[in-house]
């Protein structure tokens, strides 16, 4: 019996414990006032991947999962041994259609002079011929050099446009060759911190393999759900407060920069099942970048907390909201 009755306190005991919490609980949970909606969500951050352009075998990953890179930073390098083989060869089209144009203008310049001599020969033919000096014979042959003369110069003058259109070609071979060659080094288009490290030296990937993927951390929000009266009440500009599970001694915050046109149900993770089935409008909360240039040090994504969104302007914000950060 002894036993039964320790028993029987300590169940007791456990739950009073429990009902004393609970209605501690809902004493100390903020009420808000008028004007205000609550909602849960998690931390998200832009996420930039970072990918080939042309396929081909990774070459070396510079950077690691968890550090941080400025914008323009190399991050990898793809093995481009045959591209640059490539740019060689198409340098060297380059130098080639140079020196075939130096050897058309040289020979323009030739045919320049055979139709001077050819023509002046035919004057001093024609002139000979009136005063009975020279037979018609030589008259025609004169005249048939001219005319193989011109045709010849004007050969030589095609041979130089051809060059100068072979320069250009190769020319711009090369520069497209350089341009895709400066794809195969990777550099991070923006800064922010190495989320995942999705490919190793010596791995193969297809055009448009991720290499790793950047989260941005000026770039980080909250999605929220609001249901459709407060949603439908909210402005673009709007004030919130975020405060997260893992530091609820901070108050967060944020400003509405999107609100969706269409409602839809709310994701699984928000809240019980009776509120995933109500519509919802999502609503993006923006942190200013100001307030995340401070702490990038700890910003984290998939933290999960609350937020209390100001869908009124006349509202005023309870002192339990005011922003503090550490």
């Amino acid at each position: 019996m002894n036993s039964r009755a320790i028993l029987i306190a300590g169940v007791g005991v456990i739950a009073l414990a429990i009902g004393g919490g609970f209605f501690w609980w809902q004493q100390h949970r903020t009420e808000l006032p008028e004007g205000f909606s609550r909602a849960n969500g998690r931390i998200e951050a832009k996420r930039v991947d970072v990918a080939l352009k042309f396929g081909g075998r990774i070459a070396e990953v510079l950077v690691e999962e968890g550090q941080m890179v400025a914008a323009g930073a190399v991050v990898a390098r793809i093995d481009a041994t045959e591209l640059e083989a490539q740019v060689r060869a198409a340098e060297a089209a380059t130098r080639q259609a140079v020196q075939e144009l130096a050897q058309a203008k040289a020979l323009f310049a030739q045919r320049e002079g055979e139709l001077a001599l050819a023509k002046s020969e035919l004057k001093r033919t024609e002139l000979l011929s009136k005063r009975g000096f020279a037979t018609g014979e030589t008259l025609d042959r004169r005249r048939s050099q001219e005319i193989t003369a011109a045709a010849a110069l004007n050969t030589a003058r095609a041979q130089i446009v051809s060059a100068q259109a072979a320069i250009e070609a190769s020319e711009a071979q090369t520069a497209a060759l350089k341009a895709n060659l400066a794809d195969y080094t990777l550099i991070a288009p923006r800064s922010g911190r190495v989320q995942y490290r999705l490919a190793e030296p010596g791995e193969i990937l297809a055009a448009g393999g991720k290499v790793i993927t950047l989260l941005d951390l000026t770039d980080v929000y909250m999605d929220v759900y609001l249901p459709t009266d407060d949603a439908g009440r909210l402005r673009f500009g709007a004030e919130a407060r975020l405060i997260l599970d893992a530091a609820p001694q901070y108050v967060i915050p944020a400003t509405v920069n999107f609100i969706a046109s269409e409602a839809q149900f709310t994701p699984k993770y928000v809240e019980t099942k009776s509120e995933r089935e109500k519509l919802t409008f999502r609503v993006k909360l923006q942190i200013p970048a100001e307030v995340l240039s401070k702490y990038q040090d700890v910003v984290k994504t998939g933290v999960p907390g609350t937020a209390i969104v100001r869908v009124s302007p006349e509202a005023e914000w309870p002192s339990t909201l005011v922003v503090k950060l550490p």
